[in-house]
């Protein structure tokens, strides 16, 4: 399902090609009997974590992005910097639970994974706006 999303990115040496192969990583891991999420958390999050930066990269004034890890932040960059709109309260919680998951899953295993994956569920709608926002080609 990720991979279709960013099947424009494949194998394209940048930060969306990045994005697309945490992509195919989540797909991969769908298909196995893993019953611990952390792994799927940690690549989800780095999947947002380099569109976003793709995004600042590509259409931002400056071409530039944070060292952050957190994906409300990048968010909030993505809104500041570039003409992407969107209702940032809507993702915000979610964005926070999702980056909470990859931090955990550096150190704990113990995950949450009903609360990550309803998280997914709203945040894969701002992934839709963001990947709309990216193929209409404006530049700040």
């Amino acid at each position: 399902m990720y991979q279709e999303k960013f099947k424009k990115f494949k194998n394209i040496e940048n930060l969306a090609g990045k994005s697309w192969e945490h992509a195919v990583a989540i797909d991969i891991l769908a298909t196995t009997d893993i019953k611990d999420c952390s792994i799927e958390c940690f690549h989800y999050q780095k999947m947002l974590e380099l569109f976003f930066k793709h995004l600042l990269e590509m259409k931002s004034q400056f071409g530039s992005y944070s060292k952050s890890h957190k994906l409300q932040r990048l968010l909030e960059e993505v809104i500041a910097n570039t003409k992407f709109k969107t209702d940032k309260t809507k993702y915000f919680m979610a964005l926070q639970v999702i980056t909470v998951c990859a931090e955990e899953y550096r150190t704990n295993f113990l995950l949450d994974c009903d609360g990550y994956r309803q998280s997914v569920t709203i945040c894969d709608q701002l992934l839709d706006e963001l990947l709309q926002f990216e193929n209409e080609g404006n530049a700040v």
